[in-house]
């Protein structure tokens, strides 16, 4: 994806940020290498894999530590090299090929920051790496087991992956502005594709409509859309998409994102036909969620947001009638989680699923779940600068609702009800927040929406 296809800030604003955050980049790396004992760190960007006795690639997916510091995300067999005092020396390997098209000349903003040295084949990479730094114990080499330099192989160490994961948690300005930047292509995208809904398109129809509104191939897809009618949405992570259009579409949950320069938008609405109790639970969520949102606060514990997620979906169980069971009963006895079974959200940034959301410090020190919810994907504070999603969830999940069947509070579930909604799947409705140091969050996913007039 280029910038000139996109709504990012003006070049000089995005240099400007992109020079503060390869210093913090740079201050960050000096102290996880103090930690570690090593001299210097080596990034791989990754290596092209293939399937089992094929010569067909998977989609390449870049190593998060080395998009980290370039906006590069198709491009393997290319290394960093980070030493402390020093500018950091960018091997990129640029194959003479014509099978494929190979990466651009390095261009762009970026290039000013880093030695450039272009190679023709990943092995020539060892040639560019100072002899001083190839004795053992010298080298932090971080990437996966089979991005090798010869006898040089990633060794990821413990201590230097905590403390860079760790400080990922708070994101620098220039990534809070590719952030809202992949919000506002994914918001463009949910609005083209609940168009498509709208007019009885197919799941595989609505997908194409997402990816032509936002500007994406298929690969470039921070993760694969969640695009579910009907039924469906209540498969949590449904990875189907039919080609033929339903009889009658009666609901869409779309989780869908974009990406800028390798960062991740992670966003989900939901829409139904105007059936009127369905939009009754539309209505109710919206207003759960946007509650949920306002708690993301510096110094909130994000469990303590997991477990208000619990109490508002037994508050809009009760509300509704589904269930004839006062909140604190519900949670209690774990009935909001036959409806609401995932955890509230998680970090966002180089990955959807950011790493460091369940660390306590920069030693690697964790923080455990709440008992009973062992889907929840962060345990954190939140600190300004970090960047999470607020997701809660309402589904009528017909193994779990055939478990509740066969329990005393059967009684009381209103059954008739539950059947009617089951014909929706279910609800989620997910912002993408930044916690900001003093008042209300900055609310990515809403203020993207916003710019289109929703």
């Amino acid at each position: 994806m280029t910038d000139a296809r996109s709504d990012l800030s003006p070049a000089a604003d995005l240099a400007a940020l992109y020079t503060d955050h390869i210093a913090q980049l740079q201050a960050r790396s000096a102290h996880a290498l103090g930690l570690s004992g090593h001299e210097a760190l080596l990034i791989a960007s990754g290596v092209e894999k293939f399937a089992f006795l094929d010569d067909r690639p998977y989609v390449f997916q870049a190593n998060p530590h080395f998009k980290a510091w370039l906006p590069l995300t198709q491009h393997p067999d290319s290394w960093l090299l980070v030493r402390p005092g020093h500018k950091p020396r960018l091997i990129y390997c640029q194959p003479e090929d014509y099978w494929h098209v190979p990466p651009q000349a390095p261009a762009g903003f970026w290039v000013e920051h880093f030695e450039l040295i272009v190679v023709r084949r990943p092995e020539q990479a060892l040639e560019h790496l100072p002899a001083a730094l190839l004795g053992a114990g010298r080298l932090a080499i971080v990437g996966e087991a089979d991005a090798a330099l010869g006898d040089f192989v990633p060794n990821n160490p413990k201590a230097l992956l905590d403390a860079l994961h760790f400080a990922r948690g708070a994101k620098t300005g220039y990534e809070l502005e590719r952030l809202r930047e992949a919000s506002r292509l994914g918001a463009r995208a949910h609005r083209a594709a609940h168009a498509a809904f709208r007019a009885g398109a197919s799941e595989a129809q609505i997908h194409r409509a997402y990816l032509e509104a936002c500007g994406h191939a298929e690969r470039e897809l921070p993760y694969a859309n969640i695009v579910g009618l009907n039924e469906h949405a209540a498969v949590l992570h449904y990875q189907y998409q039919d080609l033929t259009p339903p009889a009658q579409s009666r609901s869409l949950l779309l989780d869908a994102g974009a990406q800028s320069g390798g960062y991740a938008s992670d966003i989900t609405r939901t829409w139904g036909n105007g059936d009127p109790a369905f939009q009754t639970l539309l209505d109710e969520m919206e207003a759960a969620q946007l509650r949920l949102v306002d708690r993301v606060r510096a110094g909130t514990d994000y469990r303590d947001i997991h477990l208000a997620a619990h109490a508002e979906v037994a508050g809009v169980l009760r509300r509704l009638g589904i269930v004839a069971m006062d909140e604190e009963a519900q949670v209690a006895g774990g009935i909001s989680a036959v409806f609401f079974p995932h955890g509230i959200g998680h970090l966002l940034g180089l990955q959807v699923h950011d790493v460091g959301g369940f660390m306590a410090d920069e030693t690697g020190t964790l923080l455990p779940r709440p008992e009973g919810h062992p889907y929840l994907r962060m345990t954190r504070r939140l600190q300004p600068g970090m960047v999470v999603t607020i997701e809660p969830g309402l589904y009528f999940i017909p193994m779990l609702l055939e478990r509740l069947r066969a329990r005393p509070e059967s009684a009381q579930v209103d059954w008739a009800l539950v059947r009617h909604l089951s014909a929706f799947g279910g609800v989620r409705i997910e912002d993408d927040v930044v916690c900001r140091a003093d008042g209300a969050p900055e609310n990515l996913t809403r203020d993207a929406f916003a710019r289109l007039g929703d």
